[in-house]
C-alpha cells in the first residue's frame, strides 16, 4: 500500500488545461532545476505523459501536479524514490513507464551521465523523532548539504532552504515545533541544516543567503512562540546579549524562547551589544542572570565581562558559544554547552 501525506495536496485534474511547458519553463514553475526533471524523468517516469521519441518534451498542467507532488514529498524529508512512488500513485494519470535503466542504484554508484545517484533513504514512517540518514544529503537541483546521521525532518529543511523557498522553511519549522518542541527542533532540525551550510560556505564560499533565510525563518518562528507563551512570573530577568563586534544572535532568540516557554523573565538584546549599553542594561534591570554569545574567538574577552557594573544582589554571569571555548574565564562565570543545559541553569536561577 502506497503511503498517505495528508498534508500534501494532490492534483486537481478537473482544471482546465494550461498550455505546455518546455522543461525550463516547468523547472522555473517548480522552482528546480531542468536537469532534475530529466533526472525524474529517466528514472522514475515522471515525464510528460504525452512525449513522442524525435519531439521536444512539453510539460501539461497534469505532469506539472504530478510534479508538484514529488517536490513537496521530497521537501518535508521523504527519499526520492519513495516521493516519486507517492506521486506516481496519488495522481489519477497513467502511470508513465520509466526507461530500461533500475530506479536507483546504491548510493553513491554513478549514473551514466557521470554525476551521483540520490540516496534511498527510509521510507516516510512515523515523524514524531529523528531518522538517520545514512548518506545524510540533501540533493536539489544537482546541490546538495552534507549532514550526516540527519532526520527526516533536517533533511526536507535543507531541500526547502535550498530551494529558497521561505514558505516551506516556516512550514516545516512550525510543524517540528508543534510536533517536538524548540529544544529538540532546534538541536536536530535547525542545527544539522545549519552545519550543513557553513561546511558549504567553508568549502566554496556560497550559501550566505541561504543561511540567512533559514535565520530569518527560525527568528520568526522563536519570536511567535514566545509571544504565544503565558506571561513570565514576577522577578528578576535573565539578560541575553552578544558579546561587541559580534553579529551573530541566532542562538540567543531561540532560547528566549524556550525560557519564555518556561516562564522565565528574559530580556535579549541582540547583536553587536557595545559594552557600556550592556552595563547599562544591567544597572537598569538588575538581572538574576547574565547570558554572553560569542561564535567566534576574535570577539570573545573575557575583559569584557570583567568591566561590567557590580550589582546588588550579584549577578550570575554565563557564556555561550564556540567562541568561548579554551578561553580562560573569571572566577564564577560558567560556560553553557548546550541548549539544554541554558534553559536548565537559567531557569534554576531565575527560580523564585
Amino acid at each position: 500500500m502506497s503511503p498517505t501525506y495528508p498534508d500534501i495536496a494532490g492534483p486537481d485534474t478537473s482544471a482546465p488545461e494550461h498550455p505546455r511547458l518546455t522543461v525550463a519553463a516547468a523547472a522555473r514553475r517548480l522552482g528546480i532545476a531542468p536537469a532534475t526533471l530529466r533526472t525524474w524523468d529517466r528514472r522514475y517516469g515522471l515525464g510528460p505523459r504525452e512525449h513522442h521519441p524525435g519531439q521536444h518534451r512539453r510539460y501539461s498542467g497534469a505532469d506539472l501536479a504530478r510534479l508538484e507532488l514529488m517536490r513537496q514529498a521530497l521537501v518535508r524529508g521523504v527519499s526520492p524514490a519513495e516521493a516519486a512512488r507517492f506521486a506516481l500513485s496519488a495522481a489519477t494519470l497513467p502511470r508513465a513507464r520509466p526507461a530500461a535503466e533500475p530506479a536507483c542504484a546504491p548510493a553513491g554508484e554513478a549514473a551514466p551521465d557521470g554525476g551521483p545517484r540520490p540516496d534511498v533513504g527510509p521510507g516516510p514512517g512515523s515523524l514524531a523523532g529523528p531518522e538517520a540518514d545514512p548518506g545524510g544529503r540533501v540533493r536539489v537541483g544537482g546541490r546538495m548539504l552534507s549532514m550526516p546521521g540527519a532526520g527526516r525532518r533536517a533533511r526536507g529543511l535543507g531541500r526547502a532552504a535550498l530551494t529558497m523557498d521561505s514558505g516551506t522553511v516556516r512550514e516545516l519549522l512550525l510543524g517540528s515545533v508543534e510536533a517536538d518542541g524548540l529544544q529538540r527542533t532546534w538541536d536536530e532540525v535547525v542545527r544539522p541544516v545549519l552545519n550543513g551550510i557553513a561546511e558549504r560556505w567553508a568549502s566554496t564560499g556560497t550559501c550566505v543567503e541561504v543561511e540567512h533565510l533559514v535565520s530569518e525563518a527560525v527568528i520568526a518562528v522563536c519570536a511567535a512562540r514566545s509571544l504565544q507563551a503565558s506571561p513570565a512570573h514576577d522577578g528578576r530577568p535573565v539578560v541575553l546579549a552578544s558579546v561587541p563586534r559580534e553579529r551573530h544572535h541566532l542562538p540567543l532568540a531561540v532560547l528566549a524562547a524556550v525560557l519564555a516557554e518556561r516562564g522565565v523573565p528574559c530580556r535579549s538584546l541582540g547583536a553587536d551589544l557595545p559594552v557600556d549599553a550592556l552595563a547599562a542594561a544591567i544597572r537598569r534591570t538588575a538581572p538574576v542572570a547574565l547570558v554572553l554569545w560569542s561564535q567566534s574567538r576574535s570577539t570573545s574577552s573575557p575583559e569584557v565581562i570583567r568591566g561590567l557594573p557590580v550589582t546588588r544582589p550579584r549577578v550570575r554571569s554565563f557564556v555561550a558559544g564556540p567562541g568561548w571555548t579554551n578561553v580562560e574565564l573569571p572566577a564564577r562565570v560558567t560556560h553553557l554547552e548546550s541548549l539544554i543545559d541554558a534553559t536548565d541553569q537559567l531557569a534554576q536561577a531565575a527560580r523564585p
